[in-house]
């Protein structure tokens, strides 16, 4: 089960989630195998055979399946720029 927040802030409010290129992917699930908080989905029967089912699984500033993604089909948002939104998103809920 993933946490509900992360420094404070509640985790459906932070941008962190892996971005799949479909032209690069060539299906070969190795960030399913690897990813134990079950952010990506295998759909057998579709076109698009993966898909992420559960962004806000992802561990915040975690990029470890694009790391073993061979063919570098996966991105993130840009870390700084997260940062630097989870700290506005507290300040604004310190001042609320």
């Amino acid at each position: 089960m993933s946490e509900t927040t992360f420094m404070g802030v509640e985790r459906d409010k932070i941008d962190w989630k892996p971005a799949i290129d479909y032209t690069k992917c060539d299906y070969c699930m190795e960030c399913v195998k690897f990813c134990s908080h079950k952010v990506f989905e295998v759909r057998e029967t579709e076109d698009i055979k993966l898909i992420v089912r559960n962004p806000n699984n992802c561990v915040v500033f975690c990029r470890a399946c694009s790391k073993i993604c061979g063919p570098d089909a996966l991105s993130f948002p840009d870390k700084n720029a997260t940062s630097q939104r989870i700290r506005e998103i507290r300040k604004e809920e310190s001042n609320g």
